[in-house]
């Protein structure tokens, strides 16, 4: 009798909360629109990257030898885009080796992004890059042509040398930032004269 009394009840709870759920999902499917845009804006490839990766560190060669390493917290790789392109939001450090596998160049930055289809890349926020004399280049903004082999840009550039401290608007240079010009310069000091101020 005890058992068929507990059975009646535990039906009456089971019963209960299947209703419940059930006008859960109801109601909740009835907030929720299923226009074919607003499906495809969720899953849509294009927002997502094709591969993403943390603490990478890797190399690229030529004929052999290594001529590039990149070193970034985090990369995204966007090829689903109509432009294609990959993403380093935490940063990156690129170091260019010479033929003798000799660093030639450093560059830093705390963004950056490299468009594909051009060969292109982009440095953003304190961009620090230096060549193999120790000369240091300080700026907002950097681009790299690697189809070119150049580097530029049109922002504040401020490039300091053993000698002396330039800074000006308008940057060129070769892939090992060492024979370079401003177009605009704004001040040059000597670092003699700054030592002593």
């Amino acid at each position: 009798m005890r058992h068929n009394y507990l059975n009646s009840i535990f039906n009456k709870k089971a019963a209960g909360s299947t209703l419940l759920l059930l006008a859960v999902l109801f109601f909740s499917g009835a907030c929720q629109s299923n226009k074919p845009s607003e499906i495809k804006a969720v899953v849509d490839e294009e927002n997502f990257p094709s591969l993403a990766l943390n603490d990478l560190e890797t190399v690229i060669t030529d004929s052999g030898r290594v001529a590039y390493r990149f070193i970034t917290p985090e990369m995204n790789k966007y090829d689903n885009r109509e432009e294609p392109y990959t993403e380093f939001p935490k940063g990156l450090h690129l170091i260019v080796y010479n033929n003798q596998e000799e660093i030639d160049a450093q560059i830093k930055s705390q963004y950056a992004i490299y468009y594909e289809r051009d060969e292109l890349w982009e440095l953003q926020n304190n961009v620090e890059a230096v060549n193999f004399k120790n000369e240091v280049i300080n700026t907002e903004q950097l681009f790299w042509d690697a189809r070119e082999h150049r580097i530029y840009s049109d922002e504040f550039i401020k490039i300091t040398t053993d000698q002396e401290i330039l800074t000006g608007y308008g940057f060129e240079s070769d892939e090992s930032l060492e024979n370079y010009t401003i177009q605009n310069i704004s001040g040059i000091l000597a670092i003699d004269e700054e030592e002593t101020r």
